[in-house]
Formats: C-alpha cells, structure tokens, sequence
C-alpha cells in the first residue's frame, strides 16, 4: 500500500498548490476593477438575457469558492463576495456558472452525461473505498482478487465522471470568455484577468481527473499482480 500513499501524497501537495494559486489569482484579479461597475450579479442576469434564459435566477449562497450552477431548481449561486463585488474575478466565476446554465438550456450533450452519471456516481463513491479495502484484505489472505476488481469497476466510474466533467467546464470557460469579450462586457486587461482565473480554476478538475487515474491503475496493478500470483 505504500505506492498508493505515494500517488495520493503527491497529488495532494499538487492539488494544494494548484487550489492556493487560484486563491492567489482571484484575489489579484479582485483588485481590477470593472470598467462597466457591474457586479456579479447583474454580470450574470445579462448573460442570461442575452442567451434567452429567463427561468433561471441568481442568487447568493454562503462561503469562498462555493459558486455553482443547479440544474434540478435553475439557480446560478454565487458565492457573496462574487454575487456583490464589481471585478474581474467576479465576472469570470459568474459568467462561468452561467455558461453551465446556457449549457443546460441548449441541451449540451457532455453536461447531459454527466448529469445522467450523478446517480451512479453517488452510488460508486459511497461504496468504493470500502470494497477496496476488504478486496485487498481478501486479496492478500486468499489470493482471490475477486472483491478488489469490484472495487475497481466502482472506482472507474468516479474516475470517468472526472474526466467527463472536464470538457463540461472548459466549456463553460470559453462560453463565459466569448461572451464577455464579444458582447464589450470588459476591457482587454479586465478579459486576460477573467481568463487567466478561469484557467487556473480548470486545473484544479485536471489534477483532479489525473489523480484519480493515478489511483485507478495503481490499484489495477495490485489486482493483476494477485492474479499472477495465483
């Protein structure tokens, strides 16, 4: 077990790093202050209006980071220093969280599997770590890897939610960016700042989605050596 320690120490320290610099990017890009003097709010209710969208609301929801879109009550719910500040950072996170809400509305085929994946990815995160456990227990007793290949069929499918929720927020990026650059929303310094945000939020389901490969063929390995030891 120490190699597994290994993969999710490193991708913890990376995944760490990643999430300060984006902590670190927002607050710089906070300070550029909108030419326009919108705030995030009223950033988003335009770039809903102007996609048509007028069944989805924006609200305030409590905490930093915590911005998202719910497609089961229509919300776009941003987190109260972006609902209310007039910036950079701000139009980027709420333009983002609505091109969700555009993606909703146009039937985008990768938000729609992800979307149908969210029970079965419950299911498989509720259970996994647990039948992993008791399958390499099982595996290194008896030699029967049976329990542990459950446990990786289980854990895949958390792992292709990953890597499916990856082009679903790139797409929300570049939705959020053409928009704000083509509809004159900022100023070409205001548009790096928002993008460069958007960017280093990206990475963070990146290191995520490769982390969990990471572990995924880690524990594949383990199972293919009990069977070779058979």
């Amino acid at each position: 077990m120490g190699g597994y320690y290994v993969i999710v120490g490193l991708f913890m320290l990376i995944s760490m790093g990643v999430s300060t610099m984006l902590k670190r990017k927002f607050a710089q890009y906070s300070k550029t202050f909108l030419a326009n003097g919108m705030s995030g709010k009223e950033i988003a209710e335009k770039m809903l209006a102007d996609h048509g969208i007028y069944d989805v609301r924006v609200i305030s929801t409590p905490g930093q980071l915590t911005d998202h879109y719910n497609p089961m009550d229509k919300t776009v719910n941003l987190s109260e220093v972006v609902y209310h500040e007039r910036n950079a950072a701000a139009a980027a996170v709420s333009a983002h969280e609505v091109g969700h809400a555009v993606q909703h509305a146009v039937g985008y085929s990768m938000l729609q599997f992800r979307s149908r994946m969210v029970p079965m990815v419950n299911i498989a995160s509720n259970l996994n770590q647990w039948i992993l456990m008791l399958g390499l227990i099982v595996a290194a007793s008896s030699g029967s890897t049976l329990l542990l290949w459950i446990g990786i069929a289980l854990f895949a499918v958390t792992t292709l939610f990953a890597f499916v929720t990856l082009p679903v927020e790139y797409d929300a990026s570049n939705r959020a960016l053409a928009w704000l650059k083509n509809k004159n929303m900022v100023l070409p310094n205001e548009y790096e700042g928002a993008k460069d945000s958007l960017k280093w939020a990206a990475r963070t389901y990146v290191v995520a989605a490769i982390g969990s490969l990471a572990q995924l063929i880690y524990f594949v390995m383990m199972a293919m050596g009990g069977r070779n030891n058979d």
